[in-house]
């Protein structure tokens, strides 16, 4: 009887100095920290993590706090991941390869949520999908494995097409993803009887340049990898493309809204709205390193009618008729 007293006043004490020690702070919200190399707080992109939260019943500024760091130039990412880790934010979403990479270079405490991420083990991210061990987890987004059917839908769509540009950043892709981009869409050129080109692109001063390149390669239309630097100047390539009447092919959506000819892809926004996903599982107790990566379940084929007229392209009914969403 005298050890079940002592064992209760000692509970009844730990639970007083536990309830005084909450007493003694202010409510906190838990906090997340977007890190990104491209997309700032207005961007569609961080609409869409905002619907996944509330879809979780989180509201911004009363249950949740998002702390944005955007980069205007992929060298500032571990300088602005640093500056998460200082806020001590709870969580840290990152969209894209670079972000991620930046992140989990700055902590390996702190739960990341990557997300747009095209080759999660090859970046060197995590160990493999369904156990990535450590602190990193979330979504890839398939970039690669994607890369020679939009060549195809390239071609179909333009069906004499026999010389392609293709815009890419070499910089920001870890060696085995470049080869991997690269051997397949030279494998799908060889079977589709298209002659390839590879124009380097790494700052915004190289744009001249590269469509220069572009030019003396005679190419008839140009396809663009995804890239951080592509993305936020995607409206001057689009002009630039369509000043040069030269077709082009991405893999998001974004880009046929700014003006893109066709792309094809996983929706982006469905990745980001489902990135929420893992913020929310992360908050509630649950390690990264136990969390599965997902992929894409979602693609889109989207096409620009308004760019085509401009180009004076007729898209085939095959396109059209397979087509998630023609912009008029």
């Amino acid at each position: 009887m005298n050890r079940r007293i002592v064992l209760l006043i000692v509970a009844l004490n730990l639970a007083v100095a536990t309830m005084t020690l909450w007493a003694q702070q202010p409510n906190r919200i838990p906090v997340v920290g977007w890190l990104a190399a491209a997309a700032g707080p207005d961007d569609p992109l961080v609409e869409a993590l905002r619907q996944g939260l509330r879809e979780r019943g989180y509201l911004e500024g009363r249950n949740i706090k998002l702390e944005f760091r955007t980069a205007d130039h992929p060298d500032r990412l571990p300088g602005l991941a640093e500056e998460l880790i200082q806020l001590k934010v709870d969580v840290i979403v990152a969209t894209s390869t670079p972000a991620a990479q930046a992140a989990k270079g700055a902590t390996s405490t702190i739960p990341i949520v990557m997300s747009l991420v095209a080759d999660p083990v090859g970046s060197g991210l995590v160990a493999n999908l369904p156990h990535p061990g450590g602190n990193v987890t979330g979504l890839s987004s398939m970039v690669a494995e994607l890369s020679a059917k939009r060549l195809q839908l390239l071609k179909e769509t333009i069906p004499r097409l026999a010389r392609v540009a293709v815009l890419w950043n070499p910089a920001s892709l870890p060696t085995p993803l470049q080869t991997k981009f690269v051997e397949d869409l030279k494998a799908a050129a060889r079977s589709l009887s298209i002659e390839l080109s590879f124009v380097s692109v790494k700052t915004p001063e190289e744009f001249d340049a590269a469509f220069s390149a572009v030019s003396r390669a005679r190419a008839q239309a140009l396809y663009l990898l995804e890239d951080p630097l592509f993305y936020v100047h995607r409206m001057t390539l689009a002009e630039r493309a369509s000043k040069a009447q030269l077709p082009t092919i991405h893999q998001s959506r974004t880009y046929t809204d700014a003006g893109g000819l066709v792309s094809y892809g996983a929706n982006y926004a469905d990745l980001m709205r489902r990135s929420a996903g893992y913020v929310d599982k992360i908050l509630k107790g649950a390690r990264p390193g136990d969390l599965p990566i997902e992929q894409p379940t979602k693609f889109e084929l989207v096409v620009n009618l308004k760019t085509a007229k401009a180009l004076g392209i007729t898209i085939p009914q095959s396109i059209l008729l397979r087509a998630d969403e023609v912009i008029p």
